[in-house]
């Protein structure tokens, strides 16, 4: 498992964090499905058990996990997630393109450059 670069110029907590809020959006996780364990995933990373407990609670306090005491870190229902992360992007793209029409970019030419660059 590839979740940390080290190259990437951020913490590795927080890498181990933006993979999983990755899964979790994308649906790879489902709500109540169960996290590996911190001691599990500190071993399988090859990292401080700290550094992946720091990483679960970011992911709590962002509201992607959930914590029962004495079982484990369970991913949360993430309909919400997902929707307000949409809405983030879409007020994302609204700004981009405001900011693209105040300098002379046609919107439909700045959409299809990135989508090359984005390559999908």
């Amino acid at each position: 498992m590839a979740i940390i670069n080290f190259r990437d110029g951020r913490p590795i907590y927080e890498q181990i964090a933006d993979h999983y809020k990755q899964l979790i959006l994308a649906g790879v996780m489902e709500a109540d499905e169960q996290m590996p364990s911190v001691r599990a995933l500190a071993m399988e990373l090859s990292t401080n058990p700290n550094t992946v407990q720091k990483a679960y609670g970011e992911l709590e306090r962002s509201g992607y996990i959930y914590s029962v005491s004495g079982r484990g870190n369970f991913v949360s229902d993430n309909t919400a997630l997902r929707r307000a992360h949409r809405e983030e992007l879409i007020d994302e793209t609204a700004r981009l393109l405001s900011d693209a029409n105040m300098i002379g970019f046609d919107a439909k030419e700045l959409y299809e450059e990135a989508l090359k660059r984005a390559k999908l």
